[in-house]
């Protein structure tokens, strides 16, 4: 069985080290590589003839989840292994979620790199070891993925909690943009900002909320 394999990855000292493990194995083709997800689509579209995707999650212009999800889309048959530096909850939620077939640290060696394109061709679910037991603490906790959306949904900008730090002083929008330099619109603006990032309709409401998570 001769497979047919492409690679996404930004990093072009990464992505040779991985073709390097790939030629150790003769019934390993290496086709082509991406340098980001948008790329490694083009590519695709000329020969989508490929068993298994090797795709990294942080790249630039379109990332490896965004990717794998209109891949899984359009060519279902391609198996997509994610092969990543990162371990992080979201990161495998996402790509499980975007279709992704198996979950992989860029550390590993070519021996189980080989061993793991074999396993998801034959339908298997290869997955790093602290992965799985990561995948298997997010099946039990799925409240925990979406709390740790909600607490970095409410990241303000600097200029947000000072605006936030001058409302919570009882200040008025032209006493804040005289403080600031800038316009009562632009406090304005911000401050319609701040109620949506913290999904609040007040300014009560959007002081109670920063101080809770410490934002101010």
């Amino acid at each position: 069985m001769n497979l047919k394999i492409a690679i996404a990855e930004d990093n072009s000292f990464l992505a040779k080290a991985i073709i390097e493990k790939l030629a150790f194995f003769n019934n390993f083709n290496f086709k082509f590589k991406g340098a980001n997800g948008a790329e490694l689509i083009g590519k695709l579209e000329a020969n989508h003839n490929i068993d298994v995707i090797l795709m990294d999650i942080q790249m630039p212009e379109m990332d490896g989840v965004t990717a794998t999800e209109l891949i899984k889309n359009k060519y279902p048959h391609i198996k997509i292994i994610m092969l990543t530096v990162f371990d992080d909850d979201e990161n495998i939620f996402n790509a499980i979620k975007a279709g992704a077939n198996g979950y992989l640290l860029k550390e590993i060696d070519a021996e189980n790199l080989h061993k793991c394109i074999l396993e998801v061709v034959n339908g298997g679910a290869p997955m790093t070891p602290s992965i799985a037991l990561k995948t298997l603490n997010l099946l039990r906790n799925p409240t925990n993925i979406e709390k740790k959306k909600n607490i970095k949904e409410l990241k303000l900008t600097n200029r947000e909690i000072d605006i936030l730090e001058h409302l919570s002083k009882g200040l008025n929008y032209n006493k804040i943009a005289k403080n600031l330099i800038i316009s009562p619109s632009t406090v304005r603006k911000h401050i319609e900002n701040i109620y949506k990032k913290l999904q609040v309709h007040n300014k009560v409401e959007a002081i109670t909320k920063a101080k809770k998570h410490k934002l101010i």
